[in-house]
């Protein structure tokens, strides 16, 4: 299990050796990793950076999910718009 403080999700990336990630609750939030696995592990540390950057500007940051997901999203099949 991912025991993570804010769902994720995480899409490919133009480039087939990384991946990204964003946090839909976490306004701000995003990164980038060589793996699904890489993702969360990055994205474990970097909630709790950002949630300090965030109380450290005065800023508010969004309650905790105690049912965060980890959502796989494979958008290689979407063609951009002309």
């Amino acid at each position: 299990m991912a025991h993570l403080k804010y769902s994720l999700i995480i899409e490919p990336t133009n480039d087939p050796d990384f991946f990204c990630f964003y946090s839909p609750e976490l306004e701000g939030f995003t990164g980038t990793g060589e793996s699904v696995d890489d993702c969360i592990a990055k994205a474990r540390l970097g909630i709790r950076e950002h949630v300090h950057l965030l109380q450290s500007e005065g800023l508010p940051v969004p309650p905790e999910n105690p049912n965060a997901t980890v959502t796989l999203r494979d958008t290689r099949h979407i063609v951009p718009a002309a």
